[in-house]
């Protein structure tokens, strides 16, 4: 009978390629991880790696069965946690993603309640694109993701937290010089955005349906934080979400903010498995975050 211990080992082998850096992440010696997948391969009579002095290369069907033998071990490890979660489901370890437009303005400020709340919960926190978060939330990787729609999660089950409008970010010297409206600044259609890849670059371009918003294609920033300081020096505008200007992303820059309350907000969400066995932490966890943010929207 195959094990998972043996599974385990192939599937770190077919992520690393690499016999030496699939123990380290397996937490054995090389000689133990060899051993393992060498008997695998006696129990199923096939060759699953190739080895050669120089590289490490995986055969068709073991690029197969360590596909398979994921799934088996993303199984093993829901049981698992199944298992811890009914017996309490506010202890042990929670994986959590945020994407960036979201996460460094709403969890510093969470943290201290949600911790209050849940003393026993060690809460591990991951910033990336919604739609790694997703697959991280689908694959096990991570439990739940703090996420913005409109975005296709899949199956995936949402809470609804708040929505989030924008405000348009403008070089303070241009509104110091002429005095302007937020609709006539987007007259010109063209904003400096996120790079593609971040949902609040497709969020910011809906934001005014009845508009052609286009993005300044000479630019696109990796963070908040660079497009501010581009919009500080003049080179053009942008819209910023309210989260983030509430949170002081703009505080210490040379930008002018208007407001625009006719603007398609964003919706802000978590998203977890609807097999997970903790929906109703994670729905108490939202509590918290939505109580957040109204706080942080009043200070």
């Amino acid at each position: 009978m195959i094990t998972l211990r043996q599974l385990r080992f192939l599937v770190a082998v077919a992520d690393t390629l690499s016999f030496s850096r699939a123990a380290e992440i397996c937490f054995v010696t090389q000689p133990t991880l060899s051993a393992g997948v060498k008997e695998l391969e006696d129990r199923l009579g096939v060759v699953l790696v190739e080895r050669t002095r120089r590289s490490v290369l995986m055969t068709p069907v073991g690029a197969e069965i360590a596909e398979r033998g994921r799934e088996l071990l993303l199984g093993a490890e829901d049981i698992e946690r199944i298992a811890e979660a009914h017996l309490n489901i506010d202890e042990g370890d929670l994986r959590m993603g945020a994407i960036p437009t979201i996460g460094p303005y709403l969890i510093p400020s969470a943290l201290p309640a949600l911790r209050a709340r849940f003393p026993k919960l060690n809460i591990y926190l991951r910033e990336e694109m919604t739609e790694n978060l997703i697959e991280g939330v689908v694959s096990g990787r991570l439990d739940l993701a703090l996420i913005a729609l409109p975005f296709d999660v899949g199956a995936l089950e949402i809470s609804p937290l708040f929505e989030d409008g924008y405000q348009l970010a403008m070089p303070k010297l241009w509104s110091e010089a002429q005095p302007t409206s937020a609709r006539e600044e987007l007259e010109g259609g063209t904003l400096m955005l996120l790079e593609k890849g971040h949902c609040l670059q497709r969020h910011a371009l809906a934001a005014f349906p009845d508009r052609n918003l286009r993005q300044d294609e000479s630019f696109a920033a990796t963070s908040l934080t660079t497009l501010i300081a581009m919009v500080s020096e003049g080179l053009g505008i942008t819209l910023l979400p309210d989260l983030a200007v509430d949170g002081g992303v703009a505080n210490t820059s040379d930008v002018a903010l208007l407001a625009l309350p006719d603007a398609c907000p964003r919706t802000v969400v978590l998203a977890w498995r609807r097999t997970t066995a903790r929906k109703a932490l994670f729905e108490e966890i939202g509590a918290i975050l939505r109580a957040v943010r109204s706080d942080i929207a009043k200070a």
